[in-house]
């Protein structure tokens, strides 16, 4: 292999594809990226066994060929480099890659290209598959991903529902995450020309997050942006996330992420999601927010329990949301709120993160919160839409 690319390009698609390289593995070769080259284009591929990335970058090829190398190595070793051109030449016989720029040179030993793992790429997966707008599904996962469990007694609750399904509003892709204790639900409608068979998986939560970092940077502060491509293999096993900056972007890159999928089934969200109600408050989002950091100061210090006292207003004076918290170690803090309220008064008691979570990925200016009692859950809505839905399970008080 001989292979000449820009210094930015090269660092760029490093970290990139270092984002599925195993740290802790007994195979040696999974601490490994690999440089192969492939239609002209260099190539660098990274997988932990369970989730796979390939990133193409622009260079000049003058000879095919392909070599596994240390990750930290060659990513610690790019990222000191000028900006400037990058040489990297295979020395077959010693399986080491020299690399060179500007006035630096190091040879890195490396192993063999036919020991690493095979990643499936599109061209081996189904052609059937959607499309949709990478900021989208960036914004998304992150709506949703934060709530899935990390206990592994459960592992589908570990993962993130992917669910695309014609409905009466048009094709629509669901993303779903529950722990036991919250739930996160966020729809996509898709453009009608979407024509591909219904599909319910369940994506491991690591790997939705990894992808909408990936989407952040490959249209960061771009207008145009082209779109993701969701896809399969034949077998069913494992998805293909595939993505590529917009043309005007100075590193051109394309990234395909690789990912198995975790069997079995999802529980049914939509019957965890209460449908009545005996209180409604409405508060601005920045204030509420505010008001629950302010809580978690104090709540921390108490198994992060936070009250909300919830009091109807009258033809004479609105509504009240008191936000509180108390430690008997450090103090307590009440924070009161103006808030359109519908409805009983209620004292109600919640995990502080569980809220925060919710509150900062929600994007209006009001949130919305319906209440049944105070040993049922609470849902969160953005005032203004019905895309995003949090469910939470409150907290037992003590009297």
């Amino acid at each position: 292999m001989k292979v000449s690319c820009l210094q930015e390009n090269l660092s760029r698609g490093l970290s990139v594809a270092g984002r599925a390289v195993s740290t802790r593995s007994a195979l040696p070769i999974l601490s490994h990226i690999l440089f192969a080259t492939d239609a002209g284009r260099l190539r660098l591929s990274s997988t932990n066994l369970e989730m796979g990335i390939h990133c193409w970058i622009g260079g000049r090829v003058e000879e095919d060929g392909a070599i596994a190398v240390p990750a930290r190595t060659i990513i610690d070793l790019a990222n000191t480099f000028p900006p400037d051109r990058v040489d990297l030449r295979q020395e077959v016989r010693t399986m080491t890659l020299n690399v060179r720029c500007g006035r630096s040179e190091a040879n890195i030993k490396g192993l063999d290209a036919v020991d690493f793992p095979p990643i499936p790429t599109p061209e081996e997966g189904a052609a059937d598959g959607i499309s949709i707008d990478p900021e989208t599904l960036r914004t998304a996962i992150s709506q949703v991903a934060f709530a899935a469990a990390t206990d592994e007694a459960r592992p589908t609750l570990t993962g993130v529902l992917l669910r695309w399904e014609a409905t009466a509003a048009g094709p629509t892709l669901t993303l779903a995450a529950a722990d036991g204790y919250r739930l996160a639900v966020r729809r996509v409608l898709l453009p009608e020309s979407e024509a591909a068979r219904p599909f319910s998986v369940i994506v491991p939560a690591r790997t939705m997050t990894e992808w909408a970092r990936i989407c952040g940077e490959l249209v960061k502060g771009r207008d145009e942006r082209p779109p993701v491509h969701i896809t399969f293999t034949p077998d069913g096993n494992r998805i293909l996330l595939q993505a590529q900056t917009p043309p005007d972007a100075p590193v051109p890159m394309e990234v395909v992420l690789v990912s198995q999928l975790i069997p079995g089934t999802f529980p049914d969200y939509q019957q965890l999601i209460p449908r009545d109600r005996n209180t409604r408050l409405i508060a601005g989002t920045a204030e509420l927010l505010k008001a629950c950091q302010t809580a978690h100061i104090f709540a921390r210090e108490n198994t992060n329990t936070l009250l909300f006292h919830i009091h109807p207003g009258s033809d004479l004076e609105p509504g009240r949301l008191v936000v509180s918290a108390t430690s008997a170690e450090t103090g307590s803090d009440v924070t009161e709120l103006d808030a359109a309220i519908e409805g009983a008064a209620v004292e109600i008691a919640f995990n502080v993160k569980f809220i925060l979570d919710a509150l900062g990925v929600v994007n209006s200016p009001q949130v919305m919160m319906d209440i049944i009692s105070p040993s049922s859950p609470g849902v969160i809505r953005p005032v203004g839409g019905d895309d995003f839905t949090y469910v939470v399970m409150p907290m037992t008080l003590e009297r």
